[in-house]
């Protein structure tokens, strides 16, 4: 997905703003999406004892199982609870992390969301802030590559597509929590759902460095399956993510 410079400059300010969904629905397919999916999310949302105006939200995607799936919490709580499951309706690449453009790869680490663009070529698009300080270490650092999107459409290089109906709801929760006050939203991405059986089986068939690499991410995905709650994540001088 190519960045066009003024539309990513609009969608920046749309995420600052301060009256965030008024400045989303100006765009036809936002309101369409409001329209259309509303009255799913606030029922979803209060079959949970969440309230709309405290959402905060939190996705996690799985390569393999090519799953994405919606986490929600009241702002004054601190444990999530899954809400949604979405199928990621194609894959890009192979399992392991993005690290240089063109390499068709969909990343993996530990991101939030720092795009909203509600005039995407893929009906609505959640960009992510890939590279992060994990992959400028790690990654080829000339041409690290960029533009990674969870986005509508059932075609990908390297993004997260989910099918335009389907990108409504995502796009919304999104919109709602940040409208209610939440400054980012998480976006962890694994390779796959890291259990100890599933690590076992997979690191059979990998390199050292990416079983390594993995060990990171699976302490990450161990402790929010554990406690439920954001994590809290530093990167060490080697790129290595510090829980």
């Amino acid at each position: 997905m190519f960045k066009i410079i003024l539309i990513l400059a609009i969608m920046n300010n749309l995420l600052f703003s301060d009256n965030f969904i008024n400045e989303q629905k100006r765009y036809s397919r936002v309101r369409d999406a409001i329209k259309e999916k509303y009255n799913l999310i606030e029922n979803n949302l209060k079959n949970n004892n969440i309230k709309i105006e405290e959402l905060n939200i939190l996705m996690i995607a799985y390569k393999e199982e090519a799953i994405l799936e919606l986490y929600a919490k009241n702002k004054s709580d601190k444990i999530y609870k899954k809400i949604c499951e979405y199928n990621i309706a194609e894959k890009s690449g192979a399992l392991g992390p993005k690290r240089k453009e063109g390499d068709l790869q969909v990343p993996e680490g530990f991101y939030n969301i720092e795009i909203f663009n509600p005039a995407s070529s893929y009906h609505l698009s959640l960009g992510i802030n890939y590279p992060n300080a994990s992959d400028k270490i790690k990654g080829y650092k000339s041409k690290l590559g960029g533009d990674i999107f969870i986005h509508g459409s059932t075609v990908t290089i390297g993004c997260i597509p989910i099918t335009d109906e389907k990108i409504k709801e995502v796009y919304l929760y999104s919109v709602y929590a940040t409208d209610g006050g939440q400054k980012k939203i998480p976006v962890y991405i694994f390779p796959f759902k890291m259990t100890n059986s599933n690590f076992d089986y997979y690191k059979k068939y990998y390199s050292e460095e990416l079983i390594n690499f993995w060990k990171d991410l699976k302490t990450g995905y161990d402790l929010f399956q554990i406690n439920k709650e954001e994590l809290k994540i530093k990167v060490d001088e080697f790129g290595n993510y510090i829980f």
